[in-house]
């Protein structure tokens, strides 16, 4: 009866041994970690999805005659947050005719503005923007032009966009932010 016992617990032990364990659970601490900075900056974005956020200009003031932010409600919505693009109307006064769209890429992110008329057909300078080169912060990317936004500015006679970088930054202080172009809400982006 002993070596039955003594076999039987035996057997157990090499079956608990022999078993697969299972896999431990990541904490949110390890996540977090694994979490890239560009994935934290898009997350963070993401949070406000369905909201809309008033903001104003803080930079060239007083602003230019020509300046088509002078004066007019700045309102950027956070509309369209699927897995990896965001899409954000960007509206001056009754301008809507502006979508900044962010999209993770497999080595940063990649901002375009995509500028579409009344009807919905996309205006001569739509789709420009720029990627990430460095890895960034959680709260703040930049996005240098590129070079095929480089090559449409130039055909279009919109020589001083030909070296922008986008900068988006959020300002947590406050819980919004400005920017110095007039960009509104809690991510802002500013260009020079």
């Amino acid at each position: 009866m002993k070596i039955t016992w003594f076999l039987v617990g035996l057997l157990c032990s090499v079956a608990l041994l022999a078993a697969p364990a299972s896999p431990a659970r990541p904490t949110a601490a390890d996540v977090e970690r694994e979490r890239t900075p560009a994935d934290s900056f898009v997350a963070a974005i993401a949070r406000h999805c369905g909201k809309a956020y008033a903001g104003r200009i803080t930079a060239n003031e007083p602003a230019a005659p020509d300046d088509p932010f002078a004066g007019k409600a700045l309102v950027m919505h956070v509309r369209e947050c699927g897995p990896g693009m965001l899409r954000i109307p960007f509206h001056v006064g009754d301008d809507h005719s502006r979508t900044w769209v962010l999209t993770r890429t497999t080595s940063g992110l990649q901002l375009k503005h995509d500028h579409r008329h009344a009807d919905g057909s996309p205006d001569v300078l739509t789709m420009y923007g720029g990627d990430t080169t460095t890895s960034g912060t959680a709260a703040r990317q930049e996005f240098p032009v590129d070079a095929e936004s480089r090559a449409l500015f130039e055909i279009e006679g919109s020589k001083a966009s030909v070296t922008n970088t986008g900068r988006w930054k959020s300002n947590r202080r406050h819980g919004s932010s400005t920017s110095s172009r007039g960009q509104a809400g809690y991510f802002a982006s500013s260009s020079t």
